[in-house]
């Protein structure tokens, strides 16, 4: 066989196909191993669009290809919830743009807009799609380091002038992940005016907008007067509604960027999402029950946040609740990594945790805790886990 290509070669494996394995490793040996790992939702889709994909997956119409730039019915739905949710107008037609998730759409923007050798401004710690197209596409990742003395936001005023005028690029991600650090109006219209000052395009993965705590409600980029001008902003099913096995998502924003930009890269390498699963997608966003789904889901992940807090400031852990995301971002304790210190959990308590070097360098020291499984579930974790560090 033929060697793969270099860009391959130099890309490390995918953090949670790692977790996976060493997680499968121990079950296989009979270990009862709790996973505290990835952040996919353990809470069903709601009925009300199971019912809708029951009765359109036997609709004879969606049984060829879909259309490329999505259904124009769904990017209405996704037009209405943004002036609904937002108060963004947003014109279906040009400015919506349907993704088979948002993980593809913001690898394939990458490859769009990056040349070998363009800078494109990454945080860090992310989602590791960010920096590992960059790489892939011959871009430039630059590092904005997110840490706890700036709320983990990024300060855009450290970027150097040569940098940023030769960025292509800049990734936002609030509520975020892997932090659950949330972002104001206010800074995004910090970030609007240096995206127009320096041509640069921003992109919002706005996933978790949905899921908030506390009466904080998190914001759209898009919300910014002009920030059409500069931005892009990807929105997905997955986390508000538990369908992140349908792979369900919008990118809305800018015109050109969708259009010309990342909507071309996708005719060439997709045919579209099941036009079903579109359908679907147009009773989770126009139902009137949706809004109280997400209020209770919401509720039920607050209790478990609440709960893992506590169980992990019982163990010695300094831990602070987060105000978005189903995540929380632990600081481990002096004299480990956030790898020892993940297998430290795995070997002694059965475990899995994410160690957050996997987001990037500024991750280190950190491990991620997803609130993901049922609260009897997590209470034993905690348990374990103050068992093995306590004794």
């Amino acid at each position: 066989m033929p060697k793969v290509a270099q860009r391959i070669a130099s890309v490390a494996p995918y953090l949670f196909a790692q977790i996976d394995k060493k997680k499968a490793e121990l079950t296989a040996k009979g270990v009862d191993v709790i996973s505290l790992g990835i952040g996919d939702p353990d809470l069903p889709t709601p009925d009300f669009v199971v019912e809708r994909m029951q009765r359109e997956v036997a609709d004879s119409r969606w049984h060829q290809y879909p259309d490329y730039d999505g259904s124009l019915l769904f990017r209405e739905a996704v037009a209405h919830f943004y002036k609904r949710r937002f108060g963004v107008d947003l014109d279906p037609k040009f400015e919506v743009l349907t993704l088979i998730g948002s993980k593809e759409g913001l690898a394939h923007l990458i490859w769009a807009y990056v040349d070998p050798g363009d800078v494109v401004l990454i945080p860090d710690p992310a989602y590791p799609v960010y920096k590992t197209h960059t790489s892939l596409a011959g871009g430039t990742p630059y590092i904005l380091p997110l840490t706890r003395e700036r709320d983990f936001l990024p300060e855009l005023s450290a970027i150097p002038e040569e940098v940023a005028r030769r960025a292509k690029l800049l990734f936002l991600n609030y509520p975020n992940n892997p932090t659950g650090a949330v972002a104001s109006l206010d800074f995004y219209r910090e970030v609007v005016a240096f995206c127009k000052q320096y041509d640069i395009l921003l992109v919002s993965d706005n996933a978790y907008s949905e899921m908030t705590f506390d009466g904080y409600v998190a914001p759209s980029v898009l919300q910014v007067p002009g920030a059409k001008d500069v931005a892009v902003e990807f929105w997905s099913l997955s986390k508000p509604f538990n369908m992140t096995g349908w792979r369900i998502a919008a990118a809305v924003g800018n015109a050109d960027a969708l259009y010309k930009g990342l909507g071309i890269i996708k005719t060439n390498t997709d045919s579209g999402q099941f036009t079903a699963v579109q359908m679907a997608a147009v009773e989770a966003l126009t139902n009137p029950k949706s809004e109280a789904f997400i209020r209770e889901m919401n509720a039920i992940y607050q209790r478990r946040r609440d709960l893992a807090v506590d169980g992990l400031r019982a163990a010695g852990l300094q831990v602070e609740p987060s105000k978005g995301t189903f995540y929380l971002w632990v600081p481990v304790p002096e004299g480990h990594t956030s790898t020892s210190y993940a297998e430290l959990l795995l070997t002694k308590a059965a475990v899995v945790v994410t160690p957050g070097i996997g987001y990037g360098q500024y991750g280190e020291n950190y491990v991620r805790i997803s609130l993901c499984l049922k609260e009897e579930r997590l209470q034993e974790a905690l348990d374990r886990i103050q068992k093995a560090l306590l004794g």
